[in-house]
């Protein structure tokens, strides 16, 4: 366990690797799972804010579920999350011309309509945040829809901190990305 300010860190983050293989997966974790992507509360008003902009890129499908549903949703333990279509993938992801899913979102952010890149569950995926009262924990999640991930990641053997340096620079700060390292290397020596 790594314990950098008032955050803790798996051991995993560090000692197994990852690098995202969409070729592989086509993006099913934007698909899988029981709810859409998990949204931290400042991000509510983001999404409503750029959501003229997002809107143009999203399919039929995508646009009518967030009619339906709104722009977020509160789910049964009162944690808010993109909505999803019929229950499956994300009304925010759109399939490429080679049938992989991304996000609408990451999307206008890459063609500089919006300065918002995406949630940043997304953007820290494969890891997960659970905030409590004192900490926040940061865990590796294993997903066998990844398998194409890691053993990508293996094979450059880029582990997931390094993998996630942009996200985590986004969610925590420069600095404590960097001390990050040096606690890891530190250990390693």
């Amino acid at each position: 366990m790594i314990e950098l300010g008032n955050v803790l860190l798996s051991d995993d983050i560090k000692e197994k690797f990852f690098v995202c293989n969409l070729e592989k997966c086509k993006g099913a974790c934007c698909v899988e799972g029981d709810l859409g992507a998990p949204l931290e509360n400042d991000e509510l008003i983001k999404l409503v804010e750029v959501y003229e902009h997002v809107e143009p890129y999203l399919s039929e499908e995508g646009k009518k579920a967030i009619e339906e549903q709104g722009k977020y949703v509160l789910d049964e333990d009162d944690e808010y999350s993109t909505p999803t279509i019929e229950g499956k993938e994300c009304a925010y992801a759109i399939y490429d011309d080679r049938g992989i899913l991304k996000c609408g979102i990451e999307q206008a952010y890459l063609d500089g309509k919006i300065s918002f890149k995406k949630p940043i569950s997304c953007h820290l995926y494969p890891i997960r945040s659970t905030k409590y009262d004192q900490f926040e924990a940061l865990n590796y999640d294993r997903w066998s829809i990844c398998s194409p991930a890691c053993s990508l990641g293996e094979e450059l053997q880029v582990p997931v901190y390094k993998f996630l340096k942009d996200a985590l620079i986004r969610k925590y700060g420069e600095q404590w990305y960097n001390d990050l390292v040096q606690l890891i290397e530190a250990e390693s020596l």
